[in-house]
């Protein structure tokens, strides 16, 4: 578990300083550290932050696919935040055949969600998250960084948190901060689906592909929209234990609530640029659809024009192939030509009615 001290004077990676009347601590640890001794753990969290962790929450913590929330206690406040990551050593489950002829990347198919918990205990903040998380470890060694310049303060690109809140609120605002990363792989994406889908050329038929990238975009649709009611219901809290009478408290209280607006806006952002690469997708095949359908209607155009040039031709060789004895032009020299030549000529009739009326090609009807 790595333990992080927190004040004005800087940072320090321990707990020693606990008992100072400021700061507050940063307690974090993996779900797997968790998960291998939960009494241990509860029993070093109780000591340093003084408040016990309910045993349903601690399970909650530890449950992989729990969704967003918030839920307010007497003795702490807890938030779970499902954050997402590109994983990019996961083998893709497209067939390397089939990823090439397509030029589709398998970014849609990369999609993991972990969640993330938070305990808000007095003057400590306990998280518990993946092993690995790039936002977490982006934010210790930036603890770390403020710990090896705290000789000047001019030389540190932000202030350190104010609280544990406003700590959580910076963990959140990073890994919101990693779903705006994804929105231009997840564009072009898009793009390589539509080009896939419309191009004449090459038939598409990777359907199973499509629907997957669909119900990942419905997945993050879903995700999204948990964040924002667990957030939405942080901000309801706040706005609720807001305390008039100390105005210290209340100028706090308003600067995290601009933070957590500021989290929404980016949810937002996030929840509605993947409900418009959603639409995009099934405009998408609404347009092959109906691309298919003009194609369909062409080539049966010109199917429809050498079958009505041909029926008078069938008629006519159908008529001088009946076995008559006395048949006109049928004993006469020049009837093959005089045969040939009418039927010629009802050829070039029709192609003439046909250009004339626009049947046979739509430049013509452009012009």
């Amino acid at each position: 578990m790595h333990i992080f001290h927190i004040d004005a004077a800087g940072v320090c990676a321990d707990a020693t300083a606990l008992n100072s009347s400021t700061g507050f601590l940063w307690l974090d640890a993996s779900h797997d550290e968790v998960a291998a001794d939960s009494a241990a753990w509860c029993e070093r969290v109780a000591q340093l932050s003084g408040g016990h962790l309910h045993e349903l929450h601690l399970k909650d913590a530890l449950n992989l696919s729990h969704p967003s929330y918030f839920e307010d206690t007497d003795d702490y406040r807890m938030l779970v935040f499902r954050q997402l990551a590109l994983q990019t050593n996961k083998p893709t489950e497209t067939p390397p055949a089939a990823t090439a002829k397509l030029h589709i990347p398998a970014a849609l198919h990369k999609l993991v969600t972990a969640p993330v918990s938070f305990f808000l205990i007095g003057r400590c903040l306990v998280s518990v998250g993946p092993q690995h998380s790039r936002t977490i470890e982006q934010a210790r060694t930036r603890l770390l960084n403020y710990k090896l310049k705290s000789d000047g303060a001019s030389m540190y690109s932000s202030r350190l948190p104010e609280s544990p809140a406003d700590l959580m609120l910076r963990l959140l605002n990073g890994m919101v901060d990693q779903y705006l990363e994804l929105r231009q792989p997840l564009t072009q994406q898009l793009d390589r689906w539509q080009h896939a889908l419309l191009d004449p050329r090459r038939p598409f038929n990777n359907w199973l592909a499509l629907l997957d990238a669909r119900l990942e975009l419905r997945k993050l649709d879903h995700l999204c929209e948990e964040q924002h009611d667990a957030m939405q219901e942080l901000r309801d809290h706040l706005i609720d234990t807001h305390d008039l009478t100390h105005p210290h408290e209340g100028t706090r209280n308003d600067l995290l609530l601009v933070r957590i607006n500021d989290v929404i806006e980016h949810i937002n952002r996030v929840l509605n640029h993947a409900r418009r690469l959603e639409a995009s997708l099934e405009s998408a095949v609404q347009i092959h659809f109906a691309a298919m359908a003009h194609r369909t209607s062409e080539i049966m155009r010109v199917l429809t024009v050498i079958t009505a040039i041909f029926m008078p031709l069938t008629l006519i060789t159908g008529i001088f192939g009946m076995n008559f004895e006395v048949m006109p032009l049928l004993k006469q020299v020049a009837g093959f030509w005089i045969i040939m030549g009418s039927m010629l000529a009802i050829v070039l009739g029709l192609l003439f009615y046909f250009y004339r009326q626009r049947y046979l090609s739509e430049r013509s009807a452009r012009r």
